[in-house]
């Protein structure tokens, strides 16, 4: 539908707080919902490679569930803990009730 976006879900799957990965041509991408607005970023922590989809969702934070590194769900950035870099984070869109993750 969207010049390289992929739909990966329904947005009526995921309450506000809630978070789960999904598949974007075979990289696990995690999709959060904060207050309604969709965040997708990469779900491997750069210290462990941990699925960040396993930890915790608080606000714009997503916390790793291994070492608790926290990264900002809206750019990648490592908030605190023991990484250095910043996860990728992916451009969303909503359109009729369907989310689209772009590749």
């Amino acid at each position: 539908m969207f010049d390289g976006f992929v739909p990966v879900a329904s947005a009526t799957e995921f309450a506000p707080g809630q978070m789960r990965w999904v598949a974007v041509d075979g990289a696990r991408v995690v999709l959060a919902n904060v207050d309604g607005a969709f965040y997708a970023l990469s779900d491997v922590c750069g210290h462990r490679n941990a699925p960040l989809s396993r930890g915790k969702l608080e606000g714009y934070l997503i916390e790793c569930p291994l070492h608790f590194a926290q990264f900002d769900v809206r750019t990648g950035e490592l908030v605190n803990g023991p990484v250095s870099t910043p996860v990728a984070v992916y451009e969303v869109r909503v359109e009729a009730g369907t989310i689209y993750i772009k590749r």
